[in-house]
């Protein structure tokens, strides 16, 4: 599990040197494997305002130009286009050491002295590519290091942690932890959801027939959304997790997963015939097309999501290509529900899939987060890609307990009565 230090404080007061909490996490047995300072070593990197940018007397695509960095104008010379005076830029300075030990130096560069270097998102490591230099917000002060004035400044904690503590895979389970040992209390993150007057109940319902493999699952419906970027805040803070950034939505049932360790998907409500969900076991030998493009041979034991028709999901793995969130989606349906751990683990290990929700389903989720999670990635999803609620969630539960089947349920970890778990929910 990846935690960074200010994801962790939002949730917690806490104001540990580094060194002190990676011992406290490690004496509550999350063992702290690596510590990382994201921009240590840069605050030679800071933020410039082009005054004048002309063209280089000896060479057609350079430029010549007068950057401020607060405390004096410097001549650099620059390849990119992307930019026009006025504009505020990331300038690593004489003596700056970007990644991969490349050290800014004094040169000459076509007959012309350059200063320094105007630097791209990838020259700075935080991209893995970029069309031209990192153009910065304009109310940002002059001569301020580039990654303390963006919030990028942090610290990375690796914890490694055994196959019973899947309470901690998350943000919110660390900052527990480190709360109860501080006498503190949990910030948890505020929901917002604003519903209007349609009960999402007319437009979409669920249906589980193997309740032994799903006794809960709930799903919320968000009309007209605009699929595009995320925000970079949220682009810095799921690479800072190991997170690849996709899309808003996408982004956001990710960012939900490292926040509350539970997982959701998405899906383009408009790929679902009949606009149903159906949880049901998978026909012998049934092929399912995932998102990451392999065909999957399934067994009458694997639990699939479906629509109407055919299968959308392999229940707790992953997604599947035909009801993928695309640059056009606008309607999405998101899925929020609980797995037999067993059942997951079996097919996650037959098809040698192993995906960072397999791993929490496996090792079992709270069945109370389920309605939490789901309200708090809608909330995420209307204020960036904007879109309204319907009225309510739709949700099937506990179908297998209330025929009084099971005397006991798993919860996590921990083992209660079936009438404790319905007072859960």
């Amino acid at each position: 599990m990846i935690v960074t230090y200010n994801w962790l404080r939002e949730f917690v007061d806490c104001d540990l040197p580094v060194a002190e909490l990676s011992d406290l996490l490690t004496m509550l047995g999350l063992e702290v494997e690596r510590v990382e300072t994201v921009g240590a070593g840069m605050d030679d990197v800071v933020v410039a305002q082009v005054l004048e940018k002309n063209q280089h007397p000896n060479a057609d695509k350079l430029s010549l130009c007068k950057v401020n960095n607060g405390t004096e104008i410097l001549t650099i010379v620059c390849g990119a286009q992307n930019f026009k005076a006025g504009d505020k830029v990331a300038l690593a300075q004489i003596g700056a050491v970007l990644p991969g030990e490349f050290k800014i130096k004094r040169s000459k560069i076509r007959g012309e002295e350059s200063c320094g270097m105007l630097c791209s998102e990838k020259e700075l490591g935080l991209a893995e590519e970029s069309a031209g230099i990192m153009i910065l917000s304009a109310d940002l002060q002059l001569g301020m290091p580039v990654f303390s004035a963006l919030g990028l400044k942090d610290t990375i904690f690796e914890i490694g942690l055994t196959p019973n503590r899947a309470d901690c895979l998350s943000v919110i389970g660390i900052a527990r932890e480190v709360a109860a040992k501080l006498g503190k209390k949990v910030k948890y993150p505020e929901l917002r959801p604003v519903e209007g007057a349609t009960a999402v109940t007319d437009i979409t319902s669920v249906t589980i027939e193997a309740p032994e493999l799903c006794p809960r699952y709930t799903a919320r419906y968000v009309s007209g959304s605009k699929i595009g970027p995320s925000p970079q805040w949220m682009v810095n803070r799921l690479k800072a997790v190991g997170q690849r950034s996709i899309n808003n939505v996408v982004d956001i049932t990710n960012y939900v997963l490292m926040e509350y360790g539970h997982p959701l998907h998405a899906f383009d409500f408009k790929f679902l015939s009949k606009g149903k969900i159906v949880v049901r076991q998978a026909a012998e030998g049934e092929k399912f097309d995932t998102l990451d493009g392999q065909v999957r041979t399934l067994q009458s034991s694997d639990l699939t999501i479906c629509d109407g028709e055919r299968a959308v999901a392999l229940a707790g793995i992953m997604g599947g290509k035909n009801s993928e969130i695309a640059d056009d989606t606008t309607d999405i349906l998101i899925e929020s529900a609980y797995f037999n751990p067993s059942a997951i683990r079996r097919t996650s290990k037959r098809l040698g899939l192993h995906t960072e929700s397999s791993h929490r389903f496996e090792r079992g989720t709270d069945v109370n987060i389920l309605p939490i999670a789901l309200d708090r990635a809608a909330s995420l999803i209307v204020e960036l890609a904007g879109g309204t609620l319907p009225r309510g969630l739709s949700m099937r539960t506990l179908s297998l307990f209330r025929k009084g089947r099971y005397r006991s349920v798993s919860i996590g970890s921990t083992r209660c009565s079936v009438s404790h778990f319905r007072q859960l929910i």
